[in-house]
């Protein structure tokens, strides 16, 4: 923070404060420590960053705790921060969620203090509304451009200098044969010049071949345009992984999480800002999803295919296209018909055990060509890593992940990762969202519920999410009635008769009767997000997240002051 200019800039000194955090890891040698030690207490006591009633609330709060690990990011603006070890099973564990991200953001703060400058704070945004204005929006600055984004708007420089991500952008780029087009609708007031067109592209120049993009139309009118993978992977999330207890659950609850994305994508929309300019949608998802589109013209459908296998409707990182548990509840109508799967590794997988199901999921997968690849991975093949698969299941950014245990580490298990929800600006949100959402996954378990729909309509609902204000203005599909049907068996008796040269005979059967199946149409309808939250006033209608968390901690019988 310039207060002498009044300016904000983002500090690119990612690879010193790693490298600070890694001596005091080091240091501790993993020893468990309090959360709050009397060195971050009189910290953050100086510096101003509590006030007295938290303070006394983080005090009371600390305990022995893994030391916060801290990772690189695309960005070099850029941290991911996460717990020290995982959470336990516990309810009580729920407690430490926030103080502990209390306690990331305070060791985050000394680390910049030392590294880069007083005047810095680790701030949590969805994406630094200034990236890519014409004026030096970063510490230290750099001039646009540079071999591997080749933007006309950031500087190489922005980017992690670790070979993988100037690597990946730049084979994004060489792959779809041109630079990445991210073209957000502009926000129109009654000060905005229309027709808009962005005023920072510059249309005369020619420092690399893709520079010819923007006079080929890539910067389309009434949108704020934008070039490069920063733009997109320099955004920031709030994402979670739950440990499950075997497969079976984590194909469960994968498959339930699928349709709460686009609703939880909307409750937490936190991007209203991109390159200074106010946009017209709330959301970062669909700007990512563009900022790493290898697709060539012929799998985009722009050219007729004749290189290329398939026209491939979704950029690699997008929404999900597939269920892959094993319920009866998941019926056929749920999966896309249209389903782009590599046939010749389904059957590999099938013959090999595979389940159709999860086979299928895989082999849409790996309909995508890996985007990096390290040269030293293709001398031998090693059947004990899953190096190679985890290099295209990684870059498979979906806002489900499936992720099954690393061949390396059999103290992982099956895990699900949560990706839609937008970082929030304070710790007690963040902590908010990642409580309900465990308790979310612990409600689905433990009555069973089913939010199923089809996979075509969490696909619309993603978009739906990207509308301003669509978490108070759209309607998203949502299933009506998330409780398992009781299938009764009826007894029936089945009567025939007929007549032979040697008499009649009689024969009474009892077999069970399934119910004729609901219409797939009728399960579901159209909700606005505070009816899939709280619930609906229609008595039949859909019961709400928060009353069923509530109904699963009442049937936990925990005690009272831990629920509130």
């Amino acid at each position: 923070m310039d207060e002498e200019e009044k300016k904000a800039r983002v500090s690119l000194c990612q690879a010193e404060i790693l490298d600070s955090l890694a001596k005091e890891e080091e240091k501790n040698k993993g020893k468990r420590i309090k959360g709050l030690t009397d060195e971050y207490a009189t910290f953050i006591a100086l510096n101003g960053e509590l006030n007295e009633n938290e303070m006394l609330i983080c005090y009371r709060l600390r305990r022995l705790e893994a030391l916060p690990k801290f990772h690189p990011e695309f960005g070099r603006f850029m941290l991911e921060a996460t717990p020290g070890e995982p959470w336990g099973i516990n309810l009580a564990d729920l407690l430490k969620v926030e103080s502990n991200m209390k306690w990331r953001r305070v060791i985050a703060r000394k680390h910049l203090i030392a590294n880069a400058s007083e005047n810095a704070y680790p701030i949590t945004l969805t994406t630094f509304p200034r990236l890519g204005t014409k004026d030096d929006f970063s510490r230290p600055y750099f001039p646009p451009s540079g071999p591997a984004l080749r933007s006309q708007f950031v500087p190489d420089e922005i980017a992690n200098p670790h070979i993988r991500f100037p690597t990946l952008a730049a084979n994004i780029r060489w792959r779809r044969g041109r630079k990445v087009e991210l073209n957000v609708p502009v926000y129109r007031d009654i000060n905005t010049p229309w027709p808009f067109r962005d005023p920072t592209v510059d249309y005369n120049l020619h420092a690399w071949p893709e520079d010819d993009d923007v006079r080929r139309g890539a910067a389309r009118e009434g949108h704020v345009y934008m070039d490069a993978m920063a733009f997109g992977m320099g955004s920031c999330c709030l994402q979670i992984t739950f440990q499950c207890k075997n497969i079976h659950e984590a194909r469960k609850l994968y498959d339930q999480l699928l349709p709460l994305g686009p609703i939880m994508l909307a409750l937490t929309a936190g991007t209203p800002i991109y390159k200074g300019f106010l946009v017209d949608t709330d959301v970062r998802w669909n700007q990512i999803s563009a900022s790493v589109d290898c697709r060539t013209k012929e799998e985009l459908g722009e050219k007729p295919l004749v290189n290329d296998r398939w026209r491939i409707p979704k950029s690699r990182y997008g929404s999900n296209s597939t269920y892959i548990s094993e319920s009866p509840e998941l019926r056929p109508e749920y999966h896309d018909p249209d389903l782009i799967v590599d046939e010749k590794i389904k059957k590999k997988l099938i013959d090999g055990g595979m389940d159709e199901l999860l086979a299928t999921h895989f082999a849409h997968l790996f309909i995508r060509d890996p985007i990096v690849i390290f040269e030293e991975d293709l001398e031998e093949l090693d059947l004990n890593k899953s190096d190679h698969f985890e290099n295209l299941q990684s870059t498979n950014w979906q806002h489900i992940r499936f992720k099954p245990p690393p061949a390396e580490n059999d103290s992982i298990g099956w895990r699900v990762e949560f990706r839609p929800m937008e970082i929030q600006m304070t710790d007690f949100e963040n902590a908010a969202f990642s409580v309900f959402m465990v308790l979310i996954t612990r409600a689905i378990l433990s009555f069973d519920l089913n939010f199923y729909i089809p996979i075509q309509k969490v696909t619309e609902n993603m978009n739906t999410a990207h509308a301003r204000d669509a978490v108070l203005d759209q309607k998203f599909w949502f299933r009506k009635d998330p409780f398992p049907k009781r299938r009764s068996r009826e007894k029936s008796t089945a009567s025939s008769s007929s007549s032979t040269s040697s008499g009649s005979s009689s024969e009474r059967s009892s077999r069970s009767a399934s119910p004729t199946p609901t219409p797939v149409e009728d399960e579901y309808g159209l909700m606005t997000v505070n009816e899939v939250i709280n619930g609906s006033a229609d008595a039949n209608g859909f019961p709400g997240l928060i009353p069923l968390v509530d109904s699963y901690l009442n049937s936990m019988n925990i005690d009272s002051q831990l629920s509130r």
